[in-house]
This record gives structure tokens, sequence and C-alpha cells, in this order.
């Protein structure tokens, strides 16, 4: 079942690139692979807890097709599937990297806590680590998670 591609009309570049970036997990995805390269599916849902499979599969198509991330398949067995930031899907990350900044104020702001997943700290507990230079949807060491 495929997705139709989304080509406006659009009211502005807001609107367009919303319609891009829509979605929950899509944000965290772009990070999540600008933070560590080329993953593995089972690598980005462990990246982002709470993500259901479904969803995950749901957005990465999504983002496939809007030229945001690359989709290699493996002939092997068993099958490997590793997924990449596109060109396209770098410089999205970069012009959310303000908007991860904005974010990173508003949590330290209204005192609402950060959540760090263990695969962020290399498996250690948040705890044991201070996820505030924790970069967002930005290239590297531009924000924090929003």
């Amino acid at each position: 079942m495929s997705t139709p591609a989304r080509r406006g009309p659009y009211v502005c570049g807001i609107d367009a690139a919303m319609d891009v970036v829509s979605g929950k997990w899509k944000s965290l995805i772009l990070w999540d692979l600008d933070q560590h390269g080329t993953r593995r599916f089972a690598e980005l849902r462990r990246g982002l807890p709470g993500v259901s499979e479904k969803m995950l599969i749901q957005h990465l198509r999504e983002m496939e097709a809007d030229g945001l991330v690359h989709r290699e398949v493996y002939r092997e067995v068993p099958p490997k599937v590793e997924y990449s930031l596109t060109e396209h899907g770098v410089s999205l990350n970069a012009a959310l990297a303000p908007l991860g900044r904005w974010g990173t104020e508003r949590i330290r702001r209204i005192g609402a806590e950060k959540v760090v997943p263990p695969s962020w700290t290399g498996g250690r507990p948040a705890a044991d680590r201070d996820a505030s230079d924790r970069p967002a949807v930005t290239l590297r060491g531009a924000g924090s998670p929003g």
C-alpha cells in the first residue's frame, strides 16, 4: 500500500517543509541517521524508544519517497537492509538545527524531563552521562534533543 507523492499545492515554504517532516518520529529518524550514519532497521528501532514497528516502517517509506533516506537492500540470507541519509536528508537536518536549539531552550525554560535512550549513551543509563549537549535534529553538535 503506497502513499501518494506529496506535491502540493502549498500555501508557503513552511507548509511544504511540514509536509515532509510531519509525523512524530521523522525528525528523530533524521537525527539518529545523522549521528550514527548508516543503520539497520533494528538499530533505528532501539534508538527510538516508543516507536512501533509499523510507524517506523511507514515513516521510513515516506522519507524514502521524499528523497530524505536511502534504503539499501543486500541480497543475502538473512536479508540485510540499511538506511542512510541522502544529501537532501542532510540538508533538511541542517535546516532543522535552529528548531532543535529552540526546543532545547524550551526544555530548560519549562523544566521538562529529558529522556535519553540507552542506545544514545553506549548502553549506559542516562544518569551516567550528561545529555545536555546531545544534538537533536541537527548536524553534529548544533543542538539538543528537542
